[in-house]
């Protein structure tokens, strides 16, 4: 078994090290267009708000980011998967602790409103699990999906976070313990405002008071 995880290890490495070099190529330059804000033109002010763009070693990283999910199921075995709408992709993980009424922690990641999954953002999860605590990720949609607008992705957080408070006990979770995490804010940032102004869930500080973390 060891000597397979170094095989497999060594060739995921060597994959990792051509992703980053081929994402560490420079830039073919191009013929510039008028001045819109400062000295950035249109193609600037279109890079600036893509990731890609930004973030030249991020195959890299999301590839690191689906390795280490992988390596995590195959210790923790598969999640749980429920649905908390009628849509195939309103879906969520839950990662579960060896303890009953556990705090949990929904993970809602990023990925510029049109990248990835509930399954890449496994890695976090034997953290919280060793810990005592359920890890959720839930899955959404693409802006890209709906015209561009990320609205629609918004209320399919809101409506993930909701469902884990109304079911959090059929899993052997406290609904008094849910604290909300992710990365790239806006996601969870937006699902925090929907949630203030619907008043469905209650935001607080403290999760002693049964109501709802926010990281």
């Amino acid at each position: 078994m060891s000597s397979h995880l170094r095989r497999r290890d060594l060739l995921a490495a060597g994959a990792l090290l051509h992703i980053g070099a081929a994402a560490a190529q420079p830039a073919p330059q191009r013929n510039r267009g008028p001045a819109i804000w400062l000295d950035m033109d249109q193609a600037d002010l279109d890079d600036a708000f893509d990731v890609v763009k930004a973030s030249p070693n991020l195959p890299l990283v999301t590839r690191r980011w689906a390795i280490n999910s992988d390596l995590v199921r195959a210790r923790l075995g598969e999640p749980k998967r429920f649905s908390y709408g009628s849509a195939p992709i309103e879906t969520l993980d839950v990662y579960t602790a060896q303890r009953p009424n556990a705090p949990i922690n929904i993970f809602i990641h990023g990925g510029a409103f049109n990248m990835g999954s509930a399954r890449v953002y496994a890695f976090p999860a034997e953290m919280f699990v060793r810990a005592g605590a359920h890890l959720v990720v839930p899955d959404f949609g693409r802006a890209s999906d709906f015209d561009g607008s990320p609205l629609p992705l918004l209320d399919q957080v809101r409506r993930s976070v909701a469902w884990v408070r109304r079911n959090a006990r059929s899993f052997g979770g406290d609904p008094d313990r849910i604290h909300v995490s992710g990365h790239s804010g806006r996601r969870a940032g937006g699902a925090v405002a929907r949630d203030r102004l619907a008043g469905s869930l209650r935001p607080a500080r403290r999760y002693d008071q049964g109501r709802l973390v926010l990281q």
